[in-house]
Formats: C-alpha cells, structure tokens, sequence
C-alpha cells in the first residue's frame, strides 16, 4: 500500500481523518504512524480474489468484516479465500460464500469476513461480448448451418 493509494483514497471518499493523512498527528496515535483507510484494505484485497465473468452475476454482500490488525504505508498485501458455502438462490442463481482474508507481509490476517458473489448457474459463452459482436456471431451460425 502507498502514500498515493492512502491520498488518492482520501480524495475519493472525502475521508480526510487525520490518522489517515496527517504525519505528524499519527505519530502520537497508537500505532505511531498513519493507517491505511479500512475500506480500502477491504476494497483492495476482495479485487485480488480471481473472478471468473462467465459465471459471475454480482457481488452480493459482505459479512463479519473484521479488521484484525492495522495497514500501514508500505504494507504489502494479498487475499487468502476458501469456499465456505453454496446455496441457491432463484432458479438461475446461486449464492456462493467465501471466507476471505487479508494477509500482510508479516504473514499476519489484517482483515477477515464473509464474502458472498451471485453465481450464474450457467456459464456465459462469452462474457462483456458487445451485442454487435454477438448478432453477428449468432448470424453467421445461422448462415453456416
């Protein structure tokens, strides 16, 4: 994570606190130095998650989102996930929950929760496909049968 992460995300959110951006003020706070926003932690480690487009429908919700221990500036993060559970939900969804985890350089769990996507329950053959792309795709079958 870098200063320009933490300053672009406080332009973003308008969340100027001052643990976030003020060096000096940090220094007296309980970790001695500036955070890293918890909700760009959050933001960043799910994207690290590799998503499959064919199957993906929306992300769904998020639960028991716990920051564990502190992100600094200069932290190096990565995302740990394990398939927790699958239901359905209407006859062309399911809901599958995952335990995600944010895993620092120190190998320590900085964030934990549970992460739960909108599957498709049938794969898209070609996902983000224009529709321009895809009538002349579904033509030529037809031309070609």
């Amino acid at each position: 994570m870098t200063e320009t992460d933490v300053v672009n995300f406080c332009m973003l959110t308008g969340n100027w606190l001052e643990l976030h951006s003020n060096v000096e003020h940090a220094k007296s706070s309980l970790y001695g130095q500036r955070l890293v926003q918890g909700s760009l932690v959050f933001s960043i480690v799910n994207a690290m998650i590799p998503f499959d487009s064919s199957v993906l429908a929306a992300f769904y919700g998020c639960d028991k989102l716990r920051f564990l221990r502190p992100t600094f500036i200069g932290d190096t993060l990565w995302a740990r996930v394990e398939v927790a559970d699958l239901k359905d939900h209407d006859e062309n969804h399911g809901v599958v929950t995952s335990k995600l985890e944010g895993i620092n350089q120190r190998d320590e769990t900085v964030l934990r929760c549970q992460f739960s996507l909108l599957i498709r329950k049938s794969r898209l053959d070609h996902p983000g496909e224009p529709p321009k792309i895809q009538a002349a795709r579904e033509e030529s079958k037809g031309e070609n049968a």
